[in-house]
């Protein structure tokens, strides 16, 4: 929007002249240029309903300019009167005297003596400070020989009053047009400068933090509503006096105070308050200081609202590392390091048989770094085919493909952005998928599926795999650059197997957590929990856990023995279990190495013929076919 100009002429040639640079220069933004005319007093009143109007620049000449100055707080821009307009003014009076007096007010007078020195004249300056001393000035000029009078409109006017002859100094087109320009240049900075000042203000008035400001004095310059609530003080009260009076429980100390920045928790009042204490500095000058207050139960508060909103959506990460049950030596060292890995914002890769916990592992991982406020996210990278993986990991606009969302939707990268995107079974992700997630590690920004915009985001990879990843990139099947990518820090969680000291303490936990299942028992006896050790756990703590559910629903006691366990450990397990074993001392042929893969992948998936013919990349019927034609 264009500036609201008020152009002030003294004499109406002058506005005339005014009127005609609007339309002839100005044709675009004539209707926000008025032009008035009106000299010195008579015009105060125009200008000043003018200001209440909105004007925001003021263009005048001589005198009039110089009272409208000193009585209005808005720019005023003077139209300056050049040797050409004395000229114009000395040619327009015919044949001038040898001594003519310029008049005028200092904004009038100006370079005059080269022009007397041209034309073999005297120039008398008669500088007026204010219209009550011009009279007498000019009077006195005419008693001293001076015959013309040049100026203008108030100075002409008094010389034909004291009885000499008057030339009024009229500005030429040019100099109108500059000082109309030179005024829209002015309000357009101005209100620029408005507008930086409004959003400023705006956003230290809209900020759930106190904020203060002082100048170098200490007195408060800026006190916001936030600031008005915390020390229930008004900003009618604050500003403009000392710091150190309107809050006098708060005070740095002198190292403190001189220092550049300072945070610290104070107990002002009844509050405890977050403190952060910022110089401000124009070209490497202090000009003040800017404090920063949050209340930290308001802190506290809002944290639990953006946990609550978290855990509403599924996002958050329920198991810590105590959660993770045993005392063998294998258990704590994985823990150790865990916890040291936890600590830093590298990637993580999990490794480790099915069952083993991964994902309690990256949720611990989590909880324990410095992520543990924002969202964990996990996705099963082999439980959804391709371009529905892809969708959900990176996100889509609206229209990207066959049915997808109106408005389109965030991707899991995005929900995760502030905490921990964990990619679980990484080893499934499909071979031309792998590309994306490589440069979401390089780059750290994502691309929604059918947009065209790239998205920053904060997110820290946790990955598992219970494959040997190393030989699906022999196979061509995982790219080694992402491999190199995800195994910056790597963890091996043991299997039962090799922590059997911990399964009892697992079972026992495992009660505890089923105690609803039977409520009348109330632990394992001896037997039962040396049995335990005996088994073989080819699924882990997923199997363990399944045999505990079924034991406590078999016993009828209050201790669960070790027929209980018998009944309950997974017959057809059992058996299959056994034949690995000994499959396993027989000759290594392909053929057998075949049939023990088969039966080992089916016992990781819990029997279920779907799933295990999907690791393996073939039909469910073929697995089939081929298990029991080994039986036969």
């Amino acid at each position: 929007m264009n500036a609201k100009i008020l152009f002030v002429a003294p004499f109406a040639g002058l506005a005339k002249l005014a009127q005609e640079v609007v339309v002839e220069r100005f044709s675009d933004s004539a209707h926000f240029i008025h032009v008035v005319k009106g000299d010195l007093q008579e015009c105060m009143a125009i200008v000043k309903q003018a200001v209440e109007d909105g004007a925001e620049v003021i263009v005048s000449r001589g005198g009039t300019a110089t009272l409208i100055e000193q009585n209005v707080n808005i720019p005023i821009v003077h139209i300056q009167v050049t040797v050409m307009d004395v000229l114009r003014a000395l040619k327009q009076s015919g044949d001038y005297p040898e001594k003519i007096g310029i008049a005028g007010f200092e904004n009038v007078i100006y370079g005059c003596e080269d022009l007397a020195t041209l034309l073999g004249i005297t120039f008398v300056e008669i500088v007026l400070q204010n219209e009550a001393e011009a009279q007498e000035k000019i009077a006195l000029a005419a008693q001293n020989g001076v015959e013309l009078i040049v100026g203008d409109a108030i100075s002409t006017k008094l010389a034909v009053r004291a009885g000499v002859k008057g030339a009024l100094i009229q500005s030429g087109k040019d100099a109108i047009y500059k000082a109309i320009n030179e005024a829209k240049l002015i309000a357009r900075i101005r209100r620029e400068e408005q507008e930086k000042s409004e959003l400023l203000r705006t956003v230290i008035d809209a900020s759930a933090e106190g904020i203060v400001a002082t100048d170098m004095d200490d007195n408060i310059t800026i006190f916001n509503p936030m600031a008005e609530k915390i020390f229930q003080v008004s900003h009618l009260e604050a500003i403009g006096n000392q710091l150190k009076t309107v809050i006098p429980q708060f005070s740095w100390s002198e190292e403190e105070d001189s220092a550049e920045k300072v945070a610290d928790v104070r107990r002002i009042g009844d509050k405890t308050l977050m403190i952060k204490q910022s110089r401000i500095k124009v070209k490497n000058e202090n000009i003040g200081i800017i404090y920063d207050f949050q209340n930290v139960s308001q802190l506290q508060q809002l944290e639990q609202n953006v946990r609550k909103k978290l855990h509403a959506k599924g996002l958050v990460a329920h198991i810590k590392m105590d959660d993770i049950v045993g005392l063998s030596s294998a258990c704590l060292a994985f823990k150790r390091k865990a916890t040291k890995y936890a600590l830093t914002q590298s990637t993580i890769l999990i490794t480790g048989e099915s069952g083993t916990g991964k994902e309690m592992l990256a949720q611990s991982i989590h909880n324990v770094s410095r992520r543990a406020s924002g969202p964990f996210v996990a996705v099963n990278c082999a439980a959804l085919p391709e371009n529905l993986l892809e969708s959900e990991l990176f996100g889509y606009e609206g229209g990207a493909f066959t049915g997808a969302k109106k408005g389109g939707r965030q991707g899991l990268f995005e929900l995760a952005h502030g905490g921990t995107l964990f990619l679980d079974e990484i080893g499934e992700m499909p071979l031309a998928l792998q590309p994306r997630i490589l440069r979401v590690l390089q780059e750290k920004a994502i691309m929604h599926l059918g947009g065209d915009s790239v998205i920053p985001i904060d997110v820290r990879i946790i990955a598992a795999t219970n494959r040997n990843l190393n030989n699906l990139i022999e196979e061509k099947k995982f790219r080694q650059d992402l491999y190199y990518r995800l195994n910056i820090l790597r963890i091996h969680i043991p299997s039962l197997h090799e922590r059997v000291e911990d399964i009892p303490l697992l079972a026992k936990e495992m009660m505890k957590k089923m105690k609803h299942i039977n409520t009348k028992i109330t632990g394992l006896n001896l037997e039962a929990r040396e049995h335990l050790k005996q088994c073989n756990w080819p699924g882990n703590i997923r199997q363990l856990a399944n045999t505990m559910e079924r034991a406590m629903l078999l016993s009828n006691g209050p201790m669960i023995t070790k027929r209980n366990i018998i009944e309950a450990y997974d017959a057809e397990g059992e058996s299959l279990g056994e034949r690995l074993r000994e499959k396993s001392k027989a000759q290594d042929s392909l053929a057998k190495v075949e049939h023990e893969t088969l039966l080992r992948v089916l016992l990781e998936e819990e029997y279920n013929y779907s799933r295990a013919a999907a690791r393996l990349g073939i039909h469910r019927t073929t697995l089939w076919r081929k298990l029991n034609a080994k039986q036969t």
